[in-house]
């Protein structure tokens, strides 16, 4: 990759008076001012190849190459979620090697996974359903979600380790933007916490927009995970992230195909009986609209539950029955009283830069986790 290219194509941008000029400026600006205080060899990129940080990393190697031309690496942190996806995987490798990134990988030497992201157990997605792989990104025969997990908490040792293997470096920079969760009271340069590793944090696109980031990586052709060009939006583990319903491209079946009709509820007592009962609702899920769900299975351990997406529930006969399913492995651990798994969708979507309102930025994103994807 030409870094003396990139830097060209960047800054001749900043210095235009396309409306996307002005923010490049600002992003160069605050990682300038950033290595005039560290240098290059006391500054970090978080990078998870997610389209934010793409842009952060694009930003970052043309102010390398200006301010700082004859340096071999750029120094990074990849912090892994749950169940990563695995095309998402194989972008972060190729952006390392093609950019250069001295990349390090935050997971533990005793191999207990990081709990980066909190997950409560309820949906099992596409990307869940074509290959489980679990937090160290290693295939596995089954995975399940993290449940109680709290991704703060996950996060913060991450770095912990981080900092013990790298002391020298003093600041990361973070691809968050303002509207982004916990990045609404940010500034471009925020210390961490009291009780987290000492790092500086710099949000250099911290004012950036959901369509600023496609219009510069558009522009500049920058490469970027091929899951945005699948109808994703919003990245995160495969057990809480669906293509955009915004992007769904309709199709000419009848509402039926857009409602679910199938449903298998198996009881552990033979002499019992579990059902599912729908519960009045429109003739589509408001949460997923548009999304053809198609057919899937409802398993509970309560004997009158609610299910997450709040239009159906599961009623056991006997109190003392346990209602699953023969088509879905649970662990047993799992404490979660509900949870809805559904085959793959044959649905057609958009690609991401095609979403006109940056709100529903991520509404491919199930909803009762608490989403941990940035330094505290």
């Amino acid at each position: 990759m030409d870094r003396q290219k990139i830097a060209r194509d960047i800054y001749d941008l900043a210095q235009s008076r396309e409306p996307i000029g002005k923010l490049v400026k600002e992003s160069l600006d605050v990682i300038e001012q950033s290595l005039v205080t560290y240098g290059p060899e006391r500054i970090s990129l978080s990078f998870n190849g997610g389209k934010d940080c793409t842009v952060l990393l694009h930003l970052f190697t043309a102010a390398l190459a200006r301010c700082h031309p004859n340096a071999l690496s750029i120094a990074a942190v990849y912090i892994p979620i749950p169940s990563p996806f695995p095309e998402l995987e194989g972008f972060i490798t190729q952006a390392a090697k093609a950019y250069g990134l001295d990349l390090f990988t935050c997971t533990p030497p005793s191999g207990t996974p990081l709990p980066v992201e909190s997950i409560t157990p309820l949906a099992t997605t596409p990307g869940a359903q074509q290959l489980g792989h679990d937090y160290l990104g290693k295939r596995s025969v089954v995975n399940f979600p993290v449940g109680e997990a709290r991704g703060g908490e996950g996060m913060r040792r991450a770095l912990e380790l981080y900092k013990s293997r790298f002391p020298r470096i003093q600041a990361i920079l973070i691809g968050t933007r303002r509207t982004d969760p916990h990045g609404a009271t940010l500034t471009h340069r925020n210390m961490c916490d009291p009780g987290w590793p000492s790092f500086e944090r710099i949000n250099p696109i911290i004012n950036w927009s959901y369509s600023d980031i496609w219009i510069f990586l558009k522009k500049l052709q920058v490469p970027y995970c091929a899951l945005y060009d699948q109808g994703y939006t919003s990245l995160g583990s495969t057990y809480n992230t669906f293509p955009n319903p915004a992007l769904r491209i309709p199709s000419t079946s009848d509402a039926s195909d857009f409602f679910p009709t199938s449903f298998v509820v198996v009881a552990d007592n033979p002499n019992a009986t579990c059902q599912a009962e729908k519960t009045p609702v429109s003739s589509r899920i408001s949460l997923l609209d548009d999304q053809d769900l198609g057919a899937f299975t409802i398993v509970a351990d309560n004997p009158e539950t609610e299910v997450g997406y709040g239009h159906f529930r599961v009623i056991a006969a006997d109190p003392n029955t346990i209602c699953t399913t023969e088509c879905t492995v649970l662990d047993e651990s799992e404490s979660s009283d509900a949870r809805i798994s559904r085959p793959q969708s044959s649905s057609r979507y958009r690609p991401a830069y095609e979403l006109a309102d940056g709100g529903l930025e991520r509404a491919g994103r199930v909803p009762g986790g608490a989403f941990a994807t940035m330094v505290p």
